[in-house]
């Protein structure tokens, strides 16, 4: 059995809404809503959907960076779930992340020599000398000067702020990394560069990743594996090439079918979803997606489907009471 350094199971982040003059609680936001998925070491695990649909508040979960609500997070064989924080902060030096927007994530007043020396301070690792070695060989490694340690975030590019953000993430040498859409904010010509970066480093250092993105052209490049969500629940999770040529979810057919293809004869029908995503803070009763869903049953209103294993399709799982039964790219 594949070494499995993520285990997730069940995982809910619920977060409360106040109004009224007292501020007392009103309504509840189901951001995740029982996720549960396994990764195996060294593989890329992509996790796409619409916006809103709680993939960045999974990744951050993962990392502790929210406490959650319900579940278990088990990293490495230990459940870091309800773990204090002394306890989480050696964990957290083998568990890092990749922010969507290098500029919001990057210190403006500190330099980037600076930005890169922190993670070394807080974790006490090395003396003036080592660290400031370290840095430089940090840039050099993301393709950047090593002589840019004086610079400040705004004098780089948007492309070069995330090739710093990245050397951040692997300062410490981690095992995994929550990539949280690192290139959805860059031009399509940086993404290819940064998403070959981001494959070098993981040869090199035997990472693992979780790849957060609403972009699926982009997940499927990058990912072994695929989760798609859908208001805070994973619908479908496979290996990258079932997903895209054996999707067996209504909601992964129509995010493959929004995917331009450049052979007009290739090219297969569109998926024209009617409607908005449902507010996550009245979810509907039934499968989630059964208010867009244009094969949807009486029995999907009422009835939620599990996350289970396709009997004819090698580890693949899907939440749909008619899987296998419905192709909307026909």
């Amino acid at each position: 059995m594949p070494d499995i350094i993520l285990n997730i199971e069940n995982l809910k982040q619920h977060f409360p809404t106040y109004g009224g003059i007292f501020r007392r609680q009103v309504a509840t936001v189901y951001a995740v809503d029982g996720v549960s998925l396994k990764v195996k070491r060294g593989e890329t695990v992509g996790v796409v959907g619409e916006s809103g649909c709680g993939k960045t508040t999974l990744g951050r979960s993962l990392l502790r960076l929210y406490n959650p609500t319900g579940g278990r997070i088990i990293y490495n064989g230990q459940d870091i779930t309800a773990l204090p924080q002394k306890q989480l902060r050696p964990i957290r030096r083998e568990m890092q992340m990749i922010f969507q927007d290098p500029f919001e994530s990057l210190n403006s007043r500190h330099t980037v020599g600076e930005v890169l020396e922190e993670p070394f301070i807080i974790h006490k690792t090395g003396d003036s000398k080592e660290k400031n070695q370290k840095v430089r060989q940090l840039l050099d490694r993301v393709g950047l000067n090593a002589k840019s340690t004086d610079r400040y975030p705004h004098e780089f590019s948007g492309g070069q702020r995330q090739r710093i953000g990245i050397a951040r993430a692997i300062a410490l040498n981690p095992k995994l990394i929550v990539c949280d859409e690192p290139v959805s904010a860059l031009d399509v010509s940086i993404q290819s560069q940064i998403l070959n970066l981001l494959l070098e480093l993981q040869r090199e250092m035997s990472l693992t990743y979780v790849f957060i993105s609403h972009d699926l052209a982009v997940v499927k490049h990058i990912s072994d594996r695929i989760a798609v969500m859908y208001l805070g629940k994973v619908v479908e999770y496979a290996s990258s090439n079932q997903i895209v040529r054996s999707p067996l979810h209504p909601y992964t057919q129509a995010l493959i079918s929004a995917i331009p293809i450049p052979d007009p004869e290739a090219r297969h029908s569109k998926v024209i979803l009617t409607g908005d995503v449902p507010s996550p803070i009245h979810p509907p009763s039934g499968c989630c997606f059964h208010t867009r869903c244009p094969a949807a049953k009486e029995i999907c209103k009422t009835k939620v489907p599990e996350l289970v294993a396709y009997p004819l399709m090698q580890e693949h799982e899907v939440a749909c009471h008619f899987a296998g039964e419905i192709n909307l790219l026909r």
